[in-house]
């Protein structure tokens, strides 16, 4: 039997939390106990007011306000040290059909995942733009390439997770962890899984989606910092490569063009073509020094492995 801590990361959710703590389960088949767990993310209003009239086992405060990302790691070594076999994480705003946890842990109590991420059905939610949906499913398919995971709804907050994946967890992105989470997932080799979730009304607007030029700036930045700090040869390597082709082609212009006996020197061809050239190939040295970092980061996880194993 197995001990199941749902977290749910809270920013002035008074308004709404209540009604997601109402839809939670306290008992399911395979699940020996299930504590709640509530990270409150510097919120000024009666947030941890309600969360305790609800009967919340555990209660993280942070303080000042750390945004999302922070607030979900700190849920995730909270309920860690709590002793959790599977953490479920879901949002305040009830977003989420609760009833929906069973076939989400379900992966994890089978052996067939470490992680699963709920599929929201993005067509059929009316409040989402047509621009939202669109970049929800360009940003998904550019995280399942980055992580070579197969995930249709990558931003998605409902999810799942064992204990042995919870320790391995870092997330470095300030914005979110939703995209960081699956990439380094699949980075690491964990078995990853999605199943198909249902939501809830709409009761307020998302606090990341500001406005959709800043999504769009903010998701960019998001997966070029997380490709780059996972696949830093790889990211390095193909950026190296536009400047050194473009130097190398226009470098045979100028042979070409020397050789076929042309009365102009061509000069500032072949200055640009040897200046893309330099860049293409420093830009390929910093890949390899990346890369070599990388591995550095990857021998101090492996201690911090270690030390969330030996309860330290």
């Amino acid at each position: 039997m197995s001990k199941l801590i749902i977290q749910i990361p809270c920013y002035n959710e008074e308004a709404t939390l209540g009604i997601t703590l109402s839809a939670l389960p306290r008992s399911l088949p395979g699940i020996s106990s299930i504590e709640w767990l509530i990270i409150n993310d510097g919120s000024t209003d009666r947030t941890v007011e309600v969360a305790q009239s609800y009967k919340v086992d555990h209660i993280v405060n942070l303080h000042p306000n750390q945004g999302l990302a922070k607030a979900f790691m700190a849920g995730i070594e909270a309920g860690l040290k709590a002793g959790a076999d599977i953490i479920v994480n879901t949002d305040a705003d009830n977003q989420y059909c609760a009833d929906d946890i069973p076939k989400l842990i379900e992966p994890i109590l089978l052996g067939e995942a470490e992680i699963v991420i709920g599929a929201r059905p993005i067509k059929q939610i009316k409040h989402f733009s047509p621009t939202k949906k669109f970049l929800q499913k360009l940003g998904s398919w550019i995280v399942r390439i980055a992580s070579n995971t197969n995930i249709p709804d990558a931003p998605s907050g409902f999810r799942a997770i064992s204990r042995e994946a919870a320790m391995q967890l870092n997330v470095f992105n300030e914005y979110t962890y939703t995209l960081e989470m699956i990439i380094q997932a699949g980075q690491k080799g964990m078995a990853i899984a999605s199943v198909p979730i249902r939501t809830n009304g709409y009761l307020r607007p998302s606090r990341l989606l500001k406005s959709i030029p800043s999504y769009i700036q903010r998701s960019i930045f998001t997966i070029l910092r997380i490709f780059m700090t996972y696949q830093p040869l790889r990211f390095f390597t193909i950026l190296g490569s536009l400047p050194l082709t473009a130097g190398f082609l226009l470098g045979v212009r100028w042979l070409v063009l020397f050789w076929g006996g042309t009365e102009k020197a061509h000069v500032p061809s072949l200055i640009l073509a040897a200046i893309l050239i330099l860049i293409g190939f420093q830009l390929w040295m910093f890949g390899l020094v990346a890369d070599l970092m990388a591995v550095n980061r990857k021998l101090l996880e492996d201690i911090q492995l270690r030390m969330r194993r030996s309860g330290v």
